[in-house]
């Protein structure tokens, strides 16, 4: 069974999306996107620098935009399952019909404004710990007096931990003592999927409850509990929630595995998913929409 799989934040590069500009239907979703946003995403995607791509209000859009047209403008786009990293999940929601490409990009584009205004409220940042399983990494951040909780549960082995600048590097000299093999500080602007996203939660919130949500065409396995759901009220409260709660990847990838997921999907810039996908289990197949599926 087909499960395609949406990348979140960090996956842009310089040039992204344009070899999809010679395809009419890609074109009309661009033109659209540059549109509804009120300035040209598509000239930074195809010709911004790096530094242009990640400013968080161009990032979120790219990623979301790159990725819904690669689903929108596929003739074999038949998933029986969906789910996205983070950001992604919104791609994914566009992917399975819950969203309209038009709602996907606002909701996007004011997450991406929400976030920032967090970030500079109540700065924090984040850390990559390689070497050690999740319970360890959740008895030490629980231990430190600071904000710090694990983000990103991305595969076994590899945990994101966010919170206050404070929180993360006590959490950090605590985790290197307890055996990790590295615990990295990353370049990012924020504390995300901590709580320090609380008021972008709750601009977020408002906004996706201004929004029509449609039945799925199939199920999207969810960030925060790494369960599929076709419930729209349910989808909107996890939605909101994954703001500030870890995004469950290893466990999200394990459950599509259980539904009968076999040939993972990446739709969007990057391959990272498929190197995690692959990590989680190696008997499974993964791809990405614009090469195929390889073994």
């Amino acid at each position: 069974m087909k499960a395609y799989i949406f990348p979140g934040q960090g996956s842009q590069y310089p040039g992204m999306g344009q070899d999809l500009s010679n395809l009419e239907q890609a074109n009309h979703l661009f033109e659209k996107a540059n549109q509804l946003l009120g300035f040209s995403l598509t000239e930074i995607m195809f010709h911004g620098s790096k530094e242009e791509l990640t400013k968080t209000k161009v990032t979120q859009p790219a990623i979301f935009l790159h990725s819904t047209v690669l689903a929108l403008t596929n003739p074999n786009f038949k998933p029986t399952m969906v789910a996205g990293h983070s950001l992604g999940e919104f791609s994914a929601l566009v992917a399975n019909g819950t969203l309209s490409f038009e709602d996907g990009l606002s909701l996007v584009a004011q997450r991406a404004v929400a976030m920032q205004k967090a970030c500079e409220l109540q700065p924090g940042t984040m850390a990559a710990v390689l070497g050690l399983e999740g319970p360890i990494v959740e008895e030490i951040c629980h231990s430190i007096d600071d904000i710090v909780v694990p983000a990103n549960y991305n595969c076994p082995g590899q945990l994101v931990i966010s919170g206050t600048f404070s929180g993360v590097e006590a959490a950090c000299q605590k985790l290197i003592d307890a055996g990790a093999r590295r615990a990295i500080i990353l370049p990012v602007g924020g504390a995300f999927h901590s709580p320090l996203m609380e008021p972008a939660r709750e601009e977020l919130e408002k906004a996706i409850n201004a929004v029509d949500f449609k039945t799925p065409n199939c199920p999207i396995i969810q960030n925060v509990d790494a369960q599929s759901h076709t419930e729209i009220a349910a989808i909107k409260a996890n939605l909101i929630a994954q703001l500030t709660a870890p995004v469950r990847w290893t466990h999200s990838i394990r459950q599509m595995i259980d539904q009968g997921g076999t040939d993972f999907i990446e739709t969007g810039p990057g391959k990272v998913l498929q190197g995690l996908v692959r990590k989680i289990n190696a008997e499974v197949k993964v791809g990405a929409v614009s090469q195929g599926l390889k073994d």
